[in-house]
């Protein structure tokens, strides 16, 4: 529920349409027969492959999805190690788990704040089955290092690109690196279908010929030639995975309408992001005690939300900025995420917890601004006035308390 008396609420939406997309979305509404598995779906996925100039390309209900069919694909055995981050969102890991995988906490990279390579290192084993590459907050992670090693021991990557469409690494747009990849339609994504969606994109051709089973129910066609199209049924089912029932992940044409319109705007999109998130972090540079994530050289942050590790005082910490915001400039913001080894589930679980050292340290310390990307020019730039004032109350207190 909104609260009415924020001046910048965190918006459960990321963005708005304009009167040309809702006037293309109601004509599809209106006149699409059918109004699933269409000619939008098969226009939204040669889009999108163009895009990533990929093929094997799916468009799916939600990057969870997505990573449920990659989890199934890579036929994940008792005792196969999967090696996730410990910081990220929990859609990341749960697949993996309840394909009997177990579940590697790998560290964060506390410059960049996505998944530590060198830990990833440490953690391979001959049960490691597959790594998942989390592009967290938009920012490409550069594994160049590892996949060799990969290689070698046959170690599927798995790209999470939930955060990350249109970022890239020397060039390469995130997603296109691994063996698999995810992406996220979410309402609060860099573009959304509306609300709900996502798109996998698999490698290698022969396990991409299961994806659409997978996807709707296992329907395929009939191998042998018909005499009648209504006979013996109006199509067959079937799947070319040993034990394994199929999901109902597909989007309807009027979602994948709304994607084809949003892939349009999407480099604009990230432009603004991108815009905004320098101006935010130049504006602070200096206060020192928040940090915004490294960005090396080669890698394209497109800045899917704008955190920042704020550096606690003696008596003061980052609980006391956000509180400050949200009574004094009623500004919301937010804390993500939360490590997976504290959540009850995965203790209930049995997965254990590991030691990460960076990701609790961030966590514990991380603030997250509100970034829509349709806030108007007037509320942004009262949030920097308003983050100006914050901070700087705060080093006046603690001068105050010494």
């Amino acid at each position: 529920m909104k609260d009415k008396h924020l001046k910048i609420d965190w918006s459960g939406r990321a963005h708005q349409y304009s009167n040309k997309d809702i006037n293309y979305l109601t004509k599809i509404i209106k006149y699409a027969d059918p109004l699933t598995q269409g000619k939008y779906l098969k226009e939204f996925e040669k889009n999108f492959s163009n895009y990533i100039k990929k093929k094997n390309v799916f468009a799916v209900s939600s990057a969870a999805a997505a990573l449920e069919i990659i989890a199934i694909l890579l036929n994940l055995k008792k005792g196969d190690e999967v090696i996730i981050p410990a910081h990220t969102y929990c859609a990341s890991a749960i697949p993996f788990a309840r394909n009997r995988a177990k579940l590697i906490w790998a560290d964060i990279d506390f410059r960049t704040r996505v998944i530590d390579i060198n830990d990833i290192k440490k953690k391979i084993t001959k049960k490691t089955k597959a790594i998942v590459i989390v592009h967290l907050y938009g920012y490409t992670v550069n594994f160049n290092s590892i996949k060799r090693l990969c290689q070698k021991k046959n170690i599927k990557i798995i790209e999470d690109c939930a955060q990350s469409i249109g970022s890239n690494l020397n060039g390469k747009k995130s997603g296109t690196m691994g063996d698999f990849s995810c992406y996220s339609f979410h309402a609060q994504k860099n573009i959304t279908t509306l609300g709900e969606g996502g798109m996998i994109y698999v490698k290698d051709n022969k396990l991409a010929q299961k994806v659409r089973g997978l996807r709707h129910n296992g329907h395929i066609d009939f191998k042998h030639k018909r005499k009648q199209y209504w006979l013996p049924a109006m199509g067959n089912l079937d799947l070319d995975i040993k034990n394994q029932w199929p999901f109902k992940f597909t989007l309807s044409e009027v979602q994948c309408g709304a994607g084809i319109v949003m892939l349009k705007k999407l480099d604009n999109l990230n432009k603004i992001r991108i815009q905004r998130a320098k101006k935010i972090i130049n504006a602070l540079k200096n206060f020192k005690e928040l940090d915004f994530n490294e960005e090396f050289k080669g890698t394209r942050h497109v800045y899917h939300l704008l955190s920042a590790y704020y550096k606690p005082f003696k008596n003061i910490n980052r609980d006391d900025l956000i509180g400050l915001l949200y009574r004094k400039y009623k500004i919301k913001c937010a804390i993500q995420y939360y490590p997976l080894y504290r959540y009850d589930l995965f203790k209930k679980m049995g997965i254990k917890k590991i030691n990460c050292k960076s990701t609790d340290q961030f966590y514990d310390n991380m603030v997250s601004f509100p970034f829509h990307v349709w806030m108007p020019n007037k509320d942004f730039n009262y949030l920097i006035k308003s983050l100006k004032y914050s901070l700087q109350a705060l080093r006046n207190r603690h001068s105050q308390r010494k």
